[in-house]
């Protein structure tokens, strides 16, 4: 089972003015990474707007990344959604169509019991191949429900093909609790970028990074630096990198993404309502912070 690692991209859904999936965007956007040299693709996800789509349309979505990508990268599809039957039609097409994983967050805004949490996780486990690999995405700040280390142990223990864990919380303590799951032998992802090689020093195996999507380049240059042992080099693209999260806010708002991309020539698309695309005021303070940053 392939597992996700070193500079994963959480992609960002381009809509056109008139709301559909931009899907010529999307092709476009997967070139670039690619030609910039990201290690993974993860459409879908909280970046994605993914509960800001249909089911059909996250499955177009999946698909057009899929076919884009062509093998050249790992692609794994974020399959989480509100309820264990939408879950798990997402997961067994994102199977279907020949992506190489899943991740899956907890169905956000009800709270859930630790027994709920880890039958959810079995359900869906079960509901694709035993060797179709599923990472756990914990996302408390967004999902209000939060799944702790011994928590994560019984899910591994119930779900052999779940991998690993993709965690967006900035908390270090329990990312050492998540490298201990299995033994030491489960994959684990830390979703806050400004944190990448601290993370890496720690046995993670990479960052999923929203940031990485506009602006790959610093990213793909920590993780080369990291693996040849240039710890310098490491810790000066990562000082660059923060400068750009913290431009780019990290995410708090995707119209920002979408806006660098239309800076560096691609097509960021429009945001989905009630999210807002940033007015003409907002892109060019943007572009006056960001643009000493591009290449």
């Amino acid at each position: 089972m392939k597992k996700m690692y070193g500079v994963i991209t959480a992609m960002t859904t381009p809509f056109t003015k008139d709301g559909n999936v931009d899907t010529n965007a999307i092709k476009e956007h997967i070139e670039f990474l690619i030609e910039k040299g990201i290690d993974c693709i993860y459409p879908c996800g909280t970046t994605g707007e993914m509960l800001n789509m249909s089911l059909e349309e996250r499955e177009l979505v999946a698909e057009t990344v899929v076919k884009a990508v062509a093998g050249r990268v790992v692609v794994y599809i974020h399959a989480g959604a509100q309820t264990t039957a939408q879950t798990i039609r997402l997961a067994q097409h994102a199977r279907k169509i020949g992506a190489d994983g899943i991740g899956v967050v907890t169905p956000p805004f009800f709270g859930l019991s630790d027994k709920a949490i880890v039958q959810y996780y079995k359900d869906v486990a079960a509901s694709v191949p035993a060797n179709f690999p599923i990472y756990v995405y914990v996302i408390p700040q967004c999902a209000a429900n939060d799944i702790t280390a011994p928590v994560m142990e019984e899910i591994a223990d119930a779900c052999p093909n779940v991998i690993g864990v993709k965690y967006s919380w900035a908390d270090c303590i329990r990312l050492k609790d998540y490298l201990n799951v299995r033994n030491g032998n489960f994959s684990v992802l830390f979703g806050p970028d400004r944190l990448f090689l601290p993370a890496l020093a720690m046995g993670c195996d990479g960052t999923v990074s929203g940031c990485s999507g506009p602006m790959p380049e610093h990213f793909v240059r920590i993780y080369d630096a990291w693996k040849k042992g240039d710890l310098e080099e490491a810790r000066k693209e990562q000082k660059i990198a923060n400068e750009i999260c913290e431009i780019m806010k990290s995410g708090a708002d995707m119209g920002i993404f979408k806006a660098v991309l239309d800076f560096r020539g691609l097509t960021g698309g429009y945001m989905r309502k009630p999210l807002l695309d940033l007015n003409e005021k907002e892109r060019e303070a943007l572009k006056n912070e960001i643009m000493p940053y591009l290449p």
